[in-house]
């Protein structure tokens, strides 16, 4: 009897099921570090190579012997400017690719953990059902953020594969230059979320939502 119900357990554990499934874990991870590249990317771009900088690499060069004008300097800073949303443009191949991983990985997730159907749910339980409607408001809430966030997704996909193939788009210059700037208030809002969402993280594992970090690691248990 000994042995029977430790296995007992394990199978009960295993027909339980996880929280989140691996696809779901490998996006969450994977695209954290996606749009932490892209971001870094941006934050290099804006502060190392932007306009301001001139007088101190032609300062630098003068120093090192060489002789440059601050044209020549703003096109040194240009060139590395080039390079580093170079690497800006991969990262948005990665976000495109991992965007449509998870649109197809949505449709063969168990009923219990695609997204429409559980804000359905809470929604339901809040404003029909009207029961546990502290839990179901939560719920609400978190599941309207997430489609938000996937929305942002969406556009800065769609929107950054404009701005990389703009040359083949036959868009006017015009036309792209809004594109970028929509791409970058979209980058701002995309941002804020992922404070919001690490403060909501660190708030629920002080009260009663203790191991979403880990359950996010290792899948956790429904």
């Amino acid at each position: 009897m000994a042995i029977i119900e430790p296995a007992n357990k394990e199978i009960g554990a295993i027909r339980k099921g996880k929280r989140y499934a691996s696809s779901t874990r490998f996006w969450h991870w994977i695209n954290f570090i996606i749009i932490s590249g892209s971001l870094l990317t941006v934050l290099i771009n804006s502060t190392l190579f932007d306009h301001a900088q001139r007088d101190f690499v032609k300062g630098e060069l003068m120093d090192a012997g060489a002789s440059v004008s601050v044209k020549q300097a703003g096109a040194v800073t240009h060139g590395l400017e080039d390079q580093v949303w170079g690497i800006h443009i991969y990262f948005g191949y990665a976000l495109a690719a991992l965007f449509l991983f998870r649109l197809i990985a949505e449709f063969f997730l168990p009923p219990g953990q695609k997204l429409l159907p559980k804000l359905k749910k809470a929604y339901q339980a809040y404003f029909i059902l009207k029961k546990e409607r502290e839990a179901a408001k939560h719920e609400l809430v978190v599941k309207g953020l997430n489609i938000i966030f996937y929305l942002l997704l969406l556009i800065m996909v769609v929107t950054g594969l404009l701005l990389a193939f703009e040359d083949y788009t036959g868009i006017s210059g015009n036309i792209n230059h809004s594109i970028k700037e929509f791409h970058g208030f979209c980058m701002y809002l995309i941002l804020a979320f992922i404070v919001i969402h690490l403060a909501g993280v660190f708030l629920a594992e002080r009260k009663d939502g203790k191991g979403i970090v880990s359950d996010m690691i290792n899948g956790g248990e429904n």
